[in-house]
């Protein structure tokens, strides 16, 4: 046994493109063409050590949140959600800002901040409902019943999406654990080219 304390930024140090094997680059790459960024986020490069790990959490965010019938700003509300809720600061502020910028998806008032209206009126009545169960099913799968599916199937969502739905309950678990765990912080790029 090591007598030496290991740290986070031991564990989880943040892997830039210029340092990342070329494997770690080829994923890199492909996330920033996903979210159209011209930088890598932190919560990827805090994975960048591990090529295989990274690859499977890249391939579960990419099919869970990217792809699908379900709409991106929908899940990216959701996960804003949730990870405020949860007090993950990574997560909340990031996926606030996916959110927001995709406002002209809800409105055309320019001065319309998603996130400001998780309970609003201002959302559509499916949105509110799916936010709310399937924030539920992350905070507390095991008091999500038949009801819960109902509410969102009587909200216009077919099966398909529904289990799309709450597999962002599993991915924000996920997403949520990774950013606490490794106490990245927010990507200051992120904040300047989003807002």
């Amino acid at each position: 046994m090591k007598n030496t304390t290991t740290q986070k930024e031991d564990i989880f140090q943040l892997i830039s493109y210029e340092d990342a094997t070329p494997e770690v680059q080829e994923i890199y790459d492909d996330t920033k063409r996903t979210f159209q960024l011209p930088f890598v986020l932190n919560w990827f490069q805090c994975q960048g050590a591990n090529a295989d790990l990274l690859r499977g959490n890249w391939t579960k965010l990419k099919s869970t949140l990217v792809l699908g019938q379900v709409p991106n700003v929908l899940k990216q509300l959701i996960i804003y959600n949730v990870s405020k809720l949860r007090n993950c600061d990574y997560c909340s502020i990031a996926h606030g800002i996916f959110a927001n910028s995709m406002r002209d998806q809800l409105s055309d008032d320019p001065s319309f901040v998603p996130t400001e209206h998780i309970d609003s009126p201002k959302l559509p009545k499916s949105y509110r409902t799916a936010i709310k169960m399937v924030t539920h099913a992350a905070l507390h799968p095991q008091d999500f019943t038949a009801d819960h599916l109902e509410q969102l199937s009587e909200a216009g969502f077919h099966a398909s999406e529904i289990r799309e739905l709450l597999s962002v309950a599993d991915l924000v678990n996920m997403l949520n654990t990774i950013a606490d765990v490794a106490g990245i912080k927010i990507d200051e790029s992120l904040v300047g080219i989003k807002t």
